[in-house]
């Protein structure tokens, strides 16, 4: 059963900016390893370059990029709420968050990046 609490706007908007903060302290770690074969040179960069050219892997940039997207602009909405004491049209405010971050991850897909 969903309390009542768990069905506003700013609830999903709490728990969608922990889930996007823990999915990119996850990546930080496979980030670490990527620089650390770019210090062992050249050769043992591109092999693990390599492994990114993997259907699977553009799909989880992608997820990333969107979790970076969704994260920042849910934090700022939690800074214009704080400085600005600004709480109308709560739904709306969520939703366009989650709609640009998506929108921006699928900009990013097809950019072919």
């Amino acid at each position: 059963m969903i309390r009542a609490a768990q069905r506003r706007p700013g609830f999903a908007a709490a728990l969608l900016h922990r889930l996007s903060g823990v999915a990119l302290a996850l990546f930080l770690p496979l980030h670490f390893i990527a620089l650390g074969t770019a210090l062992q040179g050249a050769d043992r960069l591109e092999s693990f370059l390599g492994l990114t050219r993997n259907g699977l892997v553009h799909v989880a940039e992608w997820g990333l990029v969107s979790a970076l997207a969704l994260h920042m602009a849910l934090g700022l909405r939690i800074l214009v709420i704080e400085w600005l004491s600004y709480r109308e049209r709560t739904a709306i405010v969520v939703s366009g968050c989650v709609a640009g971050s998506l929108a921006f991850g699928l900009l990013f897909l097809l950019s072919g990046a």
